[in-house]
């Protein structure tokens, strides 16, 4: 899968994606991140990328001329076969589940738009096939989002994760939250592993870990759960 992120700041990416199941994923060329500095496609002398609304009102709005170019940049250095995203992170999208994350795996290519400032000039919005949200809450720009969608896309992926299994076992996958799980030493202050789970019986545990996964997912995450 190939990414490209269009940003002002893409220094913020270089932990995050330079560590653990990210920089994996890049090193067994299962994934290739590109970075478009925006800044770059803002043609004046100061190479400006914001400007006031039109109309009034505090702080700055993206241009859509510096934008338009960028993604368009983007995309003439690629195959134009791809099957692609473009993403713009904003409130008003989506709001980003792991189903969707299964869904943006299927795809050969993901731009991400990041805004930043007061947001974008609404024109912008035509470029995207997508809005996608991480939740309601304010942020400073789109580029956290976009490391949050990456990763979460980035685990769906064949082969990135060290066992197919692991991917299925995460909270979300099947809807519910995940099962408890234990490892050594069996006892931990009084604190002891469910005798299931040492049994060798793999059809007790498996019905163990889906009861469990139902009861807490009831418990803590109603909201996931349809009894209709």
């Amino acid at each position: 899968m190939n990414i490209d992120i269009i940003t002002l700041f893409p220094e913020m990416f270089t932990g995050v994606f330079g560590e653990s199941i990210i920089k994996r994923a890049v090193d067994k060329n299962i994934l290739e991140i590109r970075f478009t500095q925006l800044r770059d496609f803002a043609y004046d002398k100061h190479r400006q990328v914001d400007d006031s609304p039109f109309g009034g009102g505090a702080g700055m709005v993206l241009k859509p001329e510096p934008v338009y170019r960028a993604v368009r940049d983007v995309l003439s250095k690629s195959d134009e076969n791809l099957s692609r995203k473009i993403i713009i992170t904003d409130p008003a999208g989506e709001v980003f589940t792991q189903n969707k994350a299964k869904e943006l795996a299927r795809q050969e290519q993901l731009i991400f738009i990041c805004g930043h400032y007061e947001g974008f000039d609404a024109r912008i919005y035509d470029l995207a096939d997508e809005l996608i949200s991480i939740g309601d809450y304010v942020l400073t720009g789109g580029e956290l989002p976009a490391m949050v969608i990456v990763d979460a896309v980035a685990r769906m992926l064949p082969e990135v994760l060290g066992s197919a299994e692991s991917a299925t076992t995460d909270s979300f996958f099947d809807g519910l939250l995940g099962y408890p799980q234990y490892t050594r030493p069996r006892d931990f202050e009084g604190k002891t592993v469910p005798e299931v789970l040492l049994s060798g019986n793999h059809a007790e545990i498996n019905k163990w870990r889906q009861n469990q996964a139902l009861s807490l997912t009831r418990s803590r995450r109603p909201d996931l759960i349809n009894d209709e």
